[in-house]
């Protein structure tokens, strides 16, 4: 296909992308507001950095710094909406969708274009569409790029390379840097990465070669490293290399687990593990489906060598454990094994291939090969999200019927207020009134912190009884000391998912 038709497909993409987007994600202008609580703190924490406070140390939340930076620069594009991060989401869509389908193309004729670009179109609707996909901006989907592409040099190099010769050592620096990004956006997700250097190491020690096999795994790290380096810079020159540690490393390896349930034993944790998956494949379907078909494909597949075979159970596996071995479930957690799914549409790809009947040159484009599968394939995509996406609902809500609005227009009446959640993440206000937190423990984490220096739920208690803040929305809970300094202005019922909160509002009384 000539450069101008190339061209042409990228575009079909963007605008795919754009439209799956503009009806799956909250962050569309379609809706009154993404209120979603985890992606609402992302915002605040990129607006804190663009604004001069230092992540861990002057406000708190337990992700990578990449997530908050990348929601910072939504920031600048808009202080009072998800504009900025809808924008976001498009350019990684983007990136998800034409690697999508330069992987469907390692599985099909190579000069066919139209129908790897349709299918990978309806790869990324099936994955926002689905209940993990949440309501948009989580930071798997962030992540979900790193995936898409480490996938895609793994493939590559098991299909199309293995066994005549090794992994060169760029993919390899490349699959460690985009280890590096993982890494510092929510590092569970590494156990993908594990497995993908660990199945290259083992394709040099099936080349009889331990030392360039070693050598190997010192290029993926140094590649790794690389995207810690503006991070080692960035808190070194604040002095602020031991609260990025702590806040980032500590908490999640050492306090948030704390939230699980005792030690099940082996055979406990394998029974546990499997129901997760279970649960997790009914509850997003829309891509399970085509993992389990693209996995038994891979397994099946003709003409491959054995490690070839293995390489996408084994991904699978340890992305899986990388995320659920601990026990802990949240919906949004199975979002990046949706990658997967490329693997039966690549299997789709290649039926579709066959009966078309489409030569090495794909001269003509008759009946399924032509342009008609595009049209078709955008319309199929935009239709299925509309159907299953658990977001279509709240497009009907009118931004002046949300209470967060009227929270918004009370809070506006003070200049240059002060805010502080009690009770759940940020609640969106946050963001509706562009608030800079102007405490470390701006909202309330689930974290058990002994220590009474780092004690979130202490300090936000001391907050409220010295009377620090102008505003506070408390969501279930009441503050003990509230009525020290505070009155009731507002409240409201919200719920979602068949769960039922109470929103209080308080004004701090002069």
């Amino acid at each position: 296909m000539s450069k101008k038709g190339k061209l042409l497909l990228y575009i079909y993409m963007s605008i795919s992308v754009l439209l799956c987007l503009m009806l799956a994600s909250r962050s569309s202008f379609l809706y009154p507001l993404n209120n979603w609580d985890d992606a609402n703190s992302y915002f605040s924490m990129g607006k804190a950095i663009f604004n001069g406070k230092m992540p861990y140390r002057d406000v708190f939340d337990q992700k990578g710094m990449y997530l908050y930076f990348l929601y910072g620069l939504a920031y600048l594009l808009s202080h009072t909406t998800f504009a900025g991060v809808f924008v976001l989401e498009i350019i990684l869509g983007i990136l998800d969708v034409i690697g999508f389908y330069k992987i469907i193309k390692l599985f099909i004729n190579k000069n066919s274009e139209i129908i790897p670009s349709s299918l990978a179109v309806m790869i990324f609707a099936v994955i926002v569409c689905s209940r993990s996909f949440w309501w948009g901006g989580a930071a798997e989907e962030i992540s979900l790029p790193c995936y898409v592409w480490g996938l895609y040099l793994s493939v590559r190099y098991f299909k199309h390379e293995y066994p005549e010769k090794n992994m060169s050592f760029k993919d390899v620096f490349l699959g460690g840097m985009l280890a590096g990004l993982i890494a510092n956006i929510k590092f569970t997700g590494l156990g993908f990465f594990f497995a993908w250097m660990m199945m290259v190491f083992f394709s040099f020690l099936a080349h009889k070669e331990l030392i360039r096999g070693i050598n190997a795994c010192f290029v993926f790290l140094l590649g790794m490293f690389l995207p810690f380096v503006p991070w080692i810079v960035y808190f070194g020159v604040q002095g602020g290399l031991q609260e990025w540690y702590w806040g980032y490393v500590y908490v999640n390896v050492f306090v948030y687990t704390d939230v699980e349930s005792a030690n099940p034993g082996v055979t406990g944790r394998v029974y546990q593990m499997a129901k997760i998956l279970y649960w997790l494949i009914r509850d997003n379907w829309q891509y399970f489906l085509f993992i389990i078909v693209g996995i038994l494909y891979t397994l099946a597949e003709k003409g491959q060598m054995l490690m070839a075979r293995i390489n996408i159970p084994v991904l699978f596996v340890f992305m899986f454990l990388g995320f659920f071995g601990g026990g802990r479930e949240l919906p949004y957690y199975s979002l990046p094994l949706s990658v997967f799914a490329v693997l039966g549409f690549s299997l789709v790809g290649s039926l579709l291939v066959k009966l078309c009947r489409m030569d090495e040159q794909e001269k003509s484009a008759k009946g399924l090969a032509g342009p008609g599968l595009l049209v078709v394939s955008m319309i199929v995509s935009v239709v299925f999200i509309y159907s299953n996406s658990m977001n279509i609902p709240f497009m009907k809500v009118e931004r002046d019927d949300y209470f967060m609005y009227r929270f918004r227009d009370k809070v506006l009446e003070t200049e240059n207020p002060t805010l502080l959640n009690v009770g759940c993440l940020d609640a969106g206000l946050y963001t509706l009134c562009d608030i800079v937190p102007n405490c470390r423990w701006f909202q309330t984490q689930t974290l058990n912190i002994t220590e009474p220096e780092n004690n979130p739920y202490l300090e936000q208690e001391r907050y409220i009884r010295e009377g620090l803040i102008d505003y506070v929305i408390a969501r279930d809970h009441i503050p003990d000391s509230i009525n020290e300094h505070y009155e009731l202005i507002d409240k409201e019922d919200y719920g979602w998912d068949g769960a039922e909160f109470k929103y209080y509002l308080y004004k701090k009384v002069k």
